[in-house]
């Protein structure tokens, strides 16, 4: 009986490739709202879940927290898959940043993808880590201004050249401008994807007198504009807590309504990526 073959990693000239057409993203989007395209990608991302996690500067208005230590923060999500899983993989780039050469945020601060799969991923993409060194990672990309969208995603198993899907865990750390989260609102398989943490709910307050910061590169979901002198958002908002961090007026405020919304995030994590 013959040993079985190991799934290699995609090539640097295959990436280099998918850089170049990403370049065209605005173009291939329009693509996808064709049928028979629809159709095949409607059944590769069929399992497919991103959440959203937002950012841990944001305090919920509804808690009263005496001391930051007593805090529940939403980058304890991505904390306890990092303590909970054996393989870490740190990519020395961002594949969106990268592709369009971006100007706002790191570039070499790639995704983090987590599982058995990515010990088959091109050593030329990046290295696996300790524990340690993802958490620092991460903690970075949080200072950044990068926020964290956590799952499974089968598309970067396939440019990846890896698998099974089912055990790839990714952690990608998005930026408003490059990411193809940006694509929300326009490609059906990109906003049915990405989800918002549960519980979590952004409100406009009279504060707003309508300066229209928010909307300006801000939301990646393109989620608010700006109505009757009055900032209004709309169900495309993943609850980031990116407005509420530039609203000079501190108009915008986040409510967080399930006390379990970090255990409840977690328990749908676990559900979509097999990390045994």
């Amino acid at each position: 009986m013959g040993k079985s073959k190991k799934k290699t990693g995609r090539s640097v000239r295959y990436v280099n490739m998918l850089k170049r057409l990403y370049r065209h993203a605005d173009f291939l989007a329009k693509l996808t709202k064709l049928s028979f395209i629809q159709k095949r990608i409607d059944k590769s991302t069929v399992n497919d879940e991103m959440i959203y996690l937002t950012k841990d500067k944001v305090i919920p208005i509804n808690q009263e927290v005496e001391k930051p230590t007593d805090m529940v923060l939403p980058s304890e999500v991505v904390e306890y898959f990092v303590n909970k899983t054996k393989y870490h993989w740190i990519m020395n780039f961002c594949i969106c940043r990268d592709s369009l050469k971006c100007e706002d945020y790191p570039r070499q601060l790639g995704c983090l993808f987590m599982g058995e799969p990515v010990v088959g991923i091109n050593p030329a993409f990046g290295r696996l880590v300790t524990k340690e060194e993802a958490l620092e990672h991460l903690k970075k990309c949080r200072e950044a201004g990068l926020v964290h969208v956590i799952g499974r995603n089968e598309l970067d198993a396939k440019w990846l050249g890896i698998g099974p899907g089912s055990k790839l865990l990714t952690i990608c750390n998005c930026c408003p401008c490059c990411c193809i989260t940006r694509y929300a609102p326009k490609v059906k398989f990109v906003g049915n994807t990405l989800k918002k943490m549960s519980g979590v709910e952004i409100k406009v307050t009279d504060k707003c007198i309508g300066c229209g910061t928010c909307t300006r590169g801000v939301c990646f979901a393109n989620a608010i504009e700006i109505i009757d002198n009055k900032a209004v958002i709309n169900e495309e908002c993943r609850g980031c807590g990116r407005c509420v961090d530039i609203c000079p007026q501190k108009a915008i405020e986040l409510i967080i309504n399930d006390d379990n919304f970090i255990k409840n995030s977690i328990k749908r994590i676990d559900e979509l990526v097999d990390l045994t």
